[in-house]
């Protein structure tokens, strides 16, 4: 018989086991928490911009209009708890830590904690789900940056990163269901002839043009994402809607060209064809945060209700129980994968992918 006391506990099946990884990283993009943290968190986005003084405190009455606080930060310490409650209830212990790009807790600091733990292999889940530089390749070089700056004294980790994953059944999922409850909330009588209206962030249309190893991801990713959820919803209701893809949050300086339409200026050609009513849809975003919360529920709900057109907007994935579930999924596939030395092309990003900047 073993001696209990030399036995070691159990090694967890292989469909649960997150070997080699020791830890799971939630990257984010940041938000300011109190009123004078907006316009250093706006210096910290603007970085070598020479955006001047005046113009970020204009941006920052988005911020101000809800008391100054991003929901950012909340969101992400809300889905981090659903994750590790997830985890825990598969079985599964991996410690998850959290790095911000723009505001604390900073990446840099995450990751010098990381190695003063210990931890040697890390995989990381930005919270950004689509192909672009701004929403992947920068978070590489963020990575990169962070990796670089730990102490002489620490032995770095290894940290890989999760590739675009927006074509995931759960995230997929997710968004569906907020569609349907949006539409639910509908007036009864508009309810099988609203439309669907699929929203991300624009970003340049040379950013745009460059995403993904051959060009063009961004906008075909959320097609495909935009044309997925609206089957599932036709699925549940029994009513096929017409649905489409715009943008909001468009940042840039006028003479550089972004992705179009914008969210306001398609509502009032579709309130100008006579549209029913429009369920609004952030599959660009993992959470509700300022995008979400400012430019639809805020401007693109206010430009609806004058243009008296019956709009609601749906929930992003969130905590959504499909998209936890999904996180958890695409740790224990990409680490079995690692274990089998079998990656899958969206694990690596290839020279010349996502090339491109802010313009």
């Amino acid at each position: 018989m073993p001696n209990p006391q030399q036995a070691g506990p159990d090694p967890l099946p292989a469909d649960r086991s997150t070997d080699p990884y020791d830890a799971l990283l939630l990257l984010s993009f940041g938000g300011p928490e109190r009123p004078e943290d907006v316009v250093p968190f706006l210096e910290n986005v603007t970085r070598g911009r020479g955006i001047p003084r005046e113009r970020l405190e204009a941006v920052g009455q988005h911020y101000f209009l809800f008391g100054g606080r991003s929901p950012i930060n909340d969101q992400n310490k809300a889905l981090i708890a659903a994750v590790e409650e997830d985890l825990a209830a598969h079985g599964i212990d991996l410690p998850v830590y959290w790095g911000n790009r723009n505001w604390d807790p900073y990446l840099a600091d995450t990751v010098e904690q990381m190695a003063r733990d210990g931890v040697r292999r890390v995989l990381c889940l930005a919270t950004s789900a689509y192909s672009s530089w701004s929403g992947c390749r920068q978070y590489r070089d963020n990575l990169e940056a962070a990796l670089a700056a730990v102490p002489a004294d620490l032995v770095a980790p290894r940290i890989d990163k999760i590739g675009a994953y927006c074509d995931h059944p759960g995230f997929v999922a997710a968004n569906a269901d907020g569609v349907v409850a949006a539409l639910d909330a509908l007036p009864v009588e508009v309810r099988d002839d609203a439309r669907l209206v699929f929203v991300t962030h624009s970003i340049p249309i040379s950013m745009s043009d460059a995403s993904g190893p051959q060009g063009g991801a961004y906008v075909a990713q959320h097609l495909d994402v935009a044309a997925a959820v609206a089957a599932q919803v036709a699925a549940v209701t029994g009513v096929e809607r017409p649905h489409e893809l715009v943008y909001c949050s468009r940042s840039g300086a006028p003479h550089i060209p972004w992705l179009e339409p914008d969210v306001n200026d398609r509502l009032e050609e579709l309130a100008a064809e006579g549209a029913a009513a429009v369920v609004l849809s952030p599959i660009g975003f993992v959470s509700d945060h300022m995008e979400v919360v400012y430019d639809l529920d805020t401007e693109a709900l206010a430009t609806a209700e004058r243009l008296g057109l019956p709009a609601r907007r749906a929930a992003s994935a969130g905590t959504h129980p499909a998209f936890v579930a999904a996180i958890r999924e695409l740790v224990l596939d990409r680490a079995s994968r690692e274990r089998t030395l079998a990656p899958a092309a969206r694990d690596h990003c290839p020279l010349g992918c996502c090339t491109g900047s802010r313009g």
